[in-house]
């Protein structure tokens, strides 16, 4: 392990290379199995940042071609009519 297993992958979920590596050692081989594990690309940016770097770490395990994508989900929240509204604008 050296300074270089330091280095932030996602920045948003503070998910190190060395996290990752651990990840695929413990057996994941897809992004979302990463993604499962670490958290990495659940955060802000939703893994626009840090997926092509961990899609490339995973190329020492399966071939580039199998790597898929994992399935996007924007962070939703419900929200109320009154909330848009200005009670105001009457």
């Amino acid at each position: 392990m050296g300074p270089q297993d330091q280095t932030y992958v996602c920045r948003c979920e503070e998910v190190t290379r060395e996290d990752i590596l651990a990840a695929i050692a413990d057996g994941a081989t897809t992004v979302t199995g990463i993604k499962k594990r670490t958290h990495a690309g659940m955060g802000l940016c939703q893994g626009r940042t840090c997926r092509r770097i961990i899609t490339q770490m995973l190329g020492g395990v399966r071939p580039a071609a199998e790597i898929y994508p994992p399935t996007t989900r924007p962070p939703v929240r419900t929200a109320k009519i009154s909330e848009f509204i200005n009670e105001e604008d009457d």
